[in-house]
């Protein structure tokens, strides 16, 4: 009987294996590097053990010595890192240590997707043709490179273009050992506007295979999911496709004697039809809405299917409506760009519980982030994953959009607009959800912050809040308000600028009768203090939450979360930076450089390519010109806005 857990991973999900265990009267072990010393996984964690190097949770020895010091008889890979490499499954059971997953063999006959293909085919699951890149011809045009042993979007690419093949090849091959360990690739035929499917299955080793539940997680970036929900739109408006779906499932399972949770993805197209993907051999990230629209604990399953006991002879029925939204340390509108660095404010005041039932109806938060975390560039960029539930598809959806848009999160950028936009979104709401969903829609509206108006209120409110901090931390005339004379006086300027980079001068003065605003007559102020402020819009009282990290400003209210840089009256010229400079936009180390100093270049030409979190990002130059300064070499590290180097395109601007 399992009685203490090693989780063989960090953050969201090993806290969410230790909620579980917690439950169950199991103890808990973490293992965690020097930057994850901090990580509430680590706090949480009965004991926990330090790994040697940022690459610890990959280090399969480490692993298991850590859990025999630690005396935790079995080990949970969580997802991610080694979740998925027989190898580590193997010498954790040499180990003589319970494996929380799926047997040995199984792990491996899915750990390359061109083995898993040609043996689902074998098993009579439909599967899409795998197509050697050497032989790829115009007419299988779009076509989309994958890593053969990863997943999560790493090593992918879509090509439309037979010329562009080739570089995109050694491109993904690049990212797929970085992330992987395994450079393979291989191409197969790219369904623009498909609908990625997924079926949750669990099995025992007594013989009993259950197809838990659907998930539809078509709204993807990078082709990595960001919005999942169950059931699948797509399913429940397709006659008999459920069925079908589930015993596509049951088969794939049963073909490699599979035990313990896994998920079989697919593709689908609008009428139905659907091919084999892969194989996740572990938990799946989106697991939280299965969870929660059948009433089982995933984890807990795990457990005990490992332990040797018995599923019933069918799972519970699915009920009601789930859906997840991931966020993300990234800037969807610079190519989703990940971010680093440190969360001073984290909190979803909707959320009811953490790794749990949420009732009727609620909001349940998976994260391994708090107030002061930080974002290292190590690792994924996850930030939480906020899960609603209700009983009907347009309630779950309006839960989720509000509980993200009360959300205070200060410090990185993060893609929550974008999340909000697509979740309020018509089509989203009608269950148009295909991959193509982006393009269609457009990245730009749907990526937009909050609007001028909310923005301007905002800034009202932070030049009075900050009026209010003056005042309090003043050392004569503190009761005075800020300005104050018994005479007409000029007015206060404060200028902030938003994410879209417009300027908001604020202008303001106090009166016998109050506060004047340049430009809001509609606008009073009813109360302010250096956190809060309230203001009269209209007749119509609204509160505005504050707070300052230096220059940043970010005030938080029921509509929304704007974030301010408040700008200097004296501005330092030495932070200028020349025109057509390209910074780092995170710390990485620099892979190549696609042009010498003196070359005359293109807008849009790739200059510098960066790996950063495992992935490739490509720097480019801002217009045409000329290459007159280059910084960095292949193989140096960067830091953060660094200058990588300098296009001359005839401005002569800062």
């Amino acid at each position: 009987m399992i009685t203490r857990v090693l989780v063989a991973n960090r953050g969201e999900i090993a806290r969410r294996v230790f909620a579980t265990c917690r439950r169950l009267g199991i103890g808990t072990v973490a293992v965690y590097t020097d930057p994850d010393a901090d990580a509430l996984h680590v706090a949480e964690a009965d004991a926990r053990v330090r790994l040697e190097g940022t690459r610890g949770y990959l280090d399969a020895a480490q692993l298991i010595a850590a859990a025999r010091a630690a005396g935790a008889d079995a080990v949970h890979p969580g997802y991610g890192f080694l979740s998925e490499n027989p190898e580590f499954a193997q010498a954790v059971q040499a180990a003589d240590l319970t494996w929380i997953g799926p047997p040995v063999a199984a792990v491996a006959a899915m750990g390359s997707k061109i083995e898993a293909k040609k043996i689902m085919a074998a098993a009579g699951v439909p599967v899409l043709e795998e197509l050697d890149p050497e032989s790829v011809t115009p007419d299988m045009l779009p076509v989309l490179i994958k890593a053969s042993a990863g997943g999560g979007g790493r090593g992918m690419r879509v090509v439309r273009d037979l010329a562009e093949l080739p570089a995109q090849v050694e491109a993904a091959r690049r990212e797929a050992q970085s992330a992987f360990g395994d450079p393979t690739v291989f191409c197969e035929r790219y369904l623009d506007a498909g609908h990625h499917v997924e079926v949750q299955v669990m099995a025992d080793a007594h013989g009993t295979v259950w197809a838990v539940g659907e998930r539809e997680c078509s709204i993807q970036r990078r082709h990595q999911k960001i919005i999942e929900e169950a059931p699948s739109p797509l399913v429940e408006r397709t006659a008999g496709m459920r069925d079908k779906l589930f015993e596509a499932a049951r088969l794939a399972a049963t073909a490699i004697g599979y035990t313990g949770a896994g998920t079989v993805e697919f593709m689908a197209d609008g009428d139905g039809g659907f091919f084999f993907l892969e194989m996740n051999t572990r938990l799946q990230v989106e697991h939280p809405v299965t969870e929660l629209t059948s009433g089982l604990d995933l984890v807990e399953l795990q457990v005990a299917v490992a332990d040797g006991e018995r599923l019933g002879p069918t799972p519970p029925s699915s009920q009601g409506f789930s859906i997840e939204a991931r966020l993300y340390a990234e800037d969807p509108a610079k190519n989703w760009q990940p971010q680093a660095g440190p969360v001073h404010r984290f909190a979803v005041p909707a959320a009811g519980t953490q790794f749990g039932p949420v009732g009727r109806a609620g909001v349940r938060l998976d994260s391994g982030i708090a107030d002061g975390s930080v974002i290292s560039v190590f690792y994924d960029p996850m930030i939480a994953k906020v899960i609603s539930y209700a009983p009907t598809r347009d309630k779950a959806a309006a839960l989720l959009a509000d509980a993200l848009a009360r959300t205070q999160l200060h410090g990185v950028k993060t893609n929550r607009d974008l999340l909000v936009n697509v979740l309020r979104h018509r089509a989203f709401l009608d269950g148009a959800t295909d991959t193509a969903f982006f393009e269609v829609h457009g990245l730009p509206e749907l990526a937009a912050p909050a609007g001028e108006k909310q923005a301007a209120l905002s800034a009202v409110a932070a030049a009075l809040a900050a009026a209010a901090h003056n005042r309090s931390s003043a050392t004569v005339f503190r009761s005075a308000p800020s300005g104050w004379r018994n005479l007409p006086s000029g007015y206060q300027t404060r200028t902030y600028r938003d994410a879209d980079g417009e300027s908001h001068d604020v202008r303001y003065r106090f009166t016998r009768d109050g506060v004047t605003v340049e430009g809001h007559d509609d606008v009073q102020l009813v109360a302010a203090t250096p956190e809060r402020v309230v203001l009269a819009v209209a007749g119509v009282d609204r509160p505005f939450d504050v707070a300052r990290y230096g220059d940043d400003v970010y005030v938080d209210s029921p509509t929304g979360s704007v974030h301010l840089v408040a700008v200097s009256r004296f501005p330092d010229p030495d932070a200028a930076l020349a025109h057509g400079s390209l910074v780092a936009p995170m710390p990485g180390s620099v892979l190549r450089v696609g042009a010498s100093e003196g070359d005359s270049v293109r807008a849009g030409q790739p200059l510098v390519w960066l790996e950063a979190m495992k992935m490739e990002h490509t720097i480019a130059a801002p217009a045409d010109g000329v290459l007159v300064e280059l910084n960095v070499t292949a193989g140096q590290q960067v830091e953060v806005g660094a200058v990588l180097a300098r296009v001359d395109s005839g401005e002569g601007e800062q």
